[in-house]
């Protein structure tokens, strides 16, 4: 009845509507940009190297979808969040740039129009090396001038100079449609955007699972332990999503006038996954980097730097290493970006000048080094249970010999995209309530 109620209340407040009106449409526009193809390429070629490459299924995902069909938004938001990546380190190491992040929203404003500058030439740079991957990947010498492999035509410089300019303005285009997005306050808009790129997939996926189940009726086992492993996903991911620890606040007596106020208590929620799916996409950004930096050196003439490169791409094509590599990057870049959204000090001064403590805890210092140990206890089981999550398709995949690239994190994407959107929804309707 809640959820009835609460629908009904949203579709009748006119200005949520047409923000959800706004906000499809952008999704739409998102997905028709995705099949407009970059031309001179082969799809249908690169498509299959989709399904069997761990690499590329990464890309895929972090792309919304758009690379499957070459087309001009063939990088997604990838460039936008490796930006985003190196700026936040900079913060971390330059004090300027520390000074400038706690300079409130003026500080933000301009630390993120530093991060859409330095998408421009990142974007630049990852569609000319993702153009290089593909076309080494097809057993084809990219070059300026040369064949450039199974997914391209022949390429002229000017024909570079136009694909590179395309890919480039469809990344800056989608990093615009992600923040306009964002300001409807009904969900994050980059996660929105990959969000919809994989539900796009959706009705084909279950399409091939039912053409294999009639062709082959002895897979059906293989599909029902898939889909208890998605159960079982969802349900942990709505645990580990919605779990927080409650740390008890009281507040001292006050003298109000006349009167004697006795101090209140309450609790300050700290949550298991701070980080959200933020640290998965990080890690796809940085995992992919290896691999297209050592499809530059494949071909060089010195033998010893020509192994290394293969032997660096040989291990992000999947197996036991990949999986390790990618499992400790999830479990350090949540660790990491919780480092740059809590601050415990900030948090114990805070309590501190509004006369709050800690039950058993000295303001100051101590509160801050209490709230810290709280933190990596509770993040410790959130950063575990994401690292499984990503590396969940490498463990399926060599236990019923399914191709299930990136499967768990597209889950974990969806579910906590639905969470988060579902609770900013939840709050506009509570905003517009009270007006």
């Amino acid at each position: 009845m809640a959820f009835r109620s609460g629908l009904k209340q949203f579709f009748k407040t006119k200005s949520l509507r047409n923000d959800l009106i706004f906000v499809l449409l952008m999704l739409v526009v998102f997905r028709f940009m995705a099949h407009i193809p970059v031309p001179g390429v082969d799809p249908t070629a690169l498509q299959s190297s989709l399904q069997s490459n761990q690499v590329l299924g990464l890309l895929n995902l972090l792309t919304g979808g758009g690379l499957e069909n070459f087309s001009i938004i063939m990088l997604g938001v990838g460039p936008y969040i490796t930006a985003s990546i190196i700026f936040q380190l900079l913060t971390m190491i330059v004090p300027q740039l520390e000074e400038l992040s706690k300079d409130g929203e003026r500080g933000q404003k301009i630390i993120s129009k530093w991060t859409r500058w330095a998408t421009v030439p990142l974007a630049a740079l990852q569609g000319y090396s993702t153009i290089i991957f593909l076309s080494r990947l097809g057993g084809g010498a990219a070059s300026h001038t040369g064949a450039a492999g199974s997914f391209l035509s022949q390429f002229t410089p000017l024909t570079w100079a136009a694909t590179l300019a395309t890919v480039t303005a469809g990344t800056i285009l989608l990093m615009w449609i992600g923040e306009i997005i964002s300001e409807r306050s009904l969900g994050n808009g980059l996660s929105l955007i990959i969000f919809a790129g994989i539900i796009a997939g959706l009705p084909q996926a279950l399409f091939q699972a039912w053409l294999d189940l009639s062709n082959n009726p002895s897979n059906l086992t293989n599909y029902l332990l898939l889909l208890l492993v998605v159960v079982l996903v969802v349900a942990g991911v709505v645990f580990i999503t919605e779990g927080q620890r409650n740390i008890p606040i009281a507040h001292a007596r006050q003298v109000r006038g006349a009167r004697l106020t006795s101090g209140a208590q309450n609790y300050l929620p700290l949550r298991v996954n701070m980080a959200g799916v933020i640290p998965i996409i990080f890690a796809i950004s940085v995992v992919l980097f290896p691999p297209f930096i050592a499809q530059f050196f494949v071909r060089a003439e010195s033998v010893w730097v020509s192994n290394a490169a293969a032997w660096v791409v040989d291990i992000f094509q999947g197996g036991l290493s990949y999986g390790i590599i990618y499992f400790v990057l999830v479990v350090a870049f949540t660790f990491f970006y919780t480092a740059i959204i809590f601050h415990p000090k900030q948090i114990a001064e805070n309590l501190q000048k509004q006369s709050s403590f800690i039950p058993g805890i000295r303001p100051g210092k101590e509160t801050e080094v209490y709230l810290q140990s709280v933190v990596n206890r509770i993040l410790l089981a959130g950063a575990l249970f994401l690292g499984a999550i990503a590396v969940l398709p490498l463990v399926l995949q060599s236990a019923t010999s399914f191709n299930l690239i990136i499967g768990g994190t597209s889950l974990l994407i969806v579910v906590s995209v639905v969470i988060e959107s579902i609770k900013k929804v939840e709050a506009q309707l509570t905003y517009h309530s009270y007006e």
